[in-house]
């Protein structure tokens, strides 16, 4: 018997990972002088991750 699972899991372990993907990557970026390490920048970077991630995977 095999279960998909809560997606209200996987939606939170995205959120959570893509947000943290995002806030390593605008800091990698910042540290190179690239963009600004803001709270804008790592939220929109984690929409984008999320939304892709969500999109090639659940959909």
């Amino acid at each position: 018997m095999a279960s998909d699972g809560d997606p209200r899991v996987l939606l939170a372990m995205n959120v959570i990972l893509s947000t943290l993907f995002a806030t390593v990557v605008v800091w990698g970026l910042s540290y190179l002088d690239l963009v600004a390490q803001t709270l804008e920048n790592v939220a929109g970077l984690a929409v984008v991750i999320f939304a892709a991630t969500y999109l090639v995977v659940l959909r």
